[in-house]
Parts: structure tokens; sequence; C-alpha cells
């Protein structure tokens, strides 16, 4: 059953998790999880964080974006016992970079959001402006 955007949104709102695409210019569709944030106005941030060991603060997803700057995200729930409990949502993404006014905005929800982050221990937040949602779920919202 198709979701309407309103609960789509919600859905995204209430999930704490998700996995990020990116374009590589060689390889294809680059994917990894992550976690983020979603504002009032539109904007989902997306942490570089210092938190979790990293080989550098560098991260091939910044790379794929400056060279095309189209995202999505996907938050799934799943369910191997009850499938009735399935969904999914899909939001189409454009990367505005990581000086966009609404870092802080974004950086302040994710502190908010996940105690790990209390301390904004963020390089920097990949701030991206939603173009589209859509999601489906096994049953009725």
């Amino acid at each position: 059953m198709r979701l309407d955007e309103a609960t789509a949104l919600a859905r995204l709102r209430e999930h704490d998790h998700a996995v990020l695409a990116t374009l590589h210019p060689e390889r294809g569709v680059d994917t990894v999880p992550v976690v983020y944030a979603v504002d009032d106005a539109g904007y989902v941030g997306v942490p570089i964080d210092r938190v979790k060991p990293k080989a550098s603060v560098q991260l091939q997803r910044e790379a794929n974006l400056d060279a095309d700057p189209r995202a999505s995200l996907m938050a799934q729930c799943w369910d191997r016992d009850d499938w009735a409990r399935l969904w999914w949502v899909r939001v189409e993404l454009r990367w505005e970079g990581s000086e966009h006014e609404r870092a802080d905005v974004l950086a302040d929800l994710l502190a908010q959001r996940y105690p790990q982050y209390r301390d904004k221990p963020f390089a920097r937040v990949l701030v991206f402006r939603i173009d589209s949602i859509s999601g489906w779920s096994a049953s009725a919202p």
C-alpha cells in the first residue's frame, strides 16, 4: 500500500537509521548506512562524526556528491515474523553542502536525537534538501 507524503515523512522522522546512496563515478551506486535528522524546512542532515573510527574524515560519499549532488535515503522496517509490519520510505535528495545555513539546526537535532552526539562531535554535517519522498507499507498506516 502506497504511503502518502505526510505518512512517509513521519515514518522517516521516527526511524533512527537508513542507507544513503550516492553515485560513484566508476562503480555506480555507492551505499552506506547512516543516521540522520530531518528538520521542519525539508532538509536532512547526515553527520560526518569523530565518534566512530575512520581512516579519514574525507569520505568517498562527499567526493561522489561533489561529482553528482543527487542522493537517495532508504529507511525500512523489517519483521521476519510479521510481514504485515513491513514498510519502507525512499527520499530523493539534493546535496546542498556542509556549509549550508541549515547545518547548525541539523547538528542540534542530531545531538537531541542520538546520545552519542550530545557534545556535537561533528567534523561537519552534510545538508541535503528533500526533492521527493515516497513509501510503501504492507498494511494501512
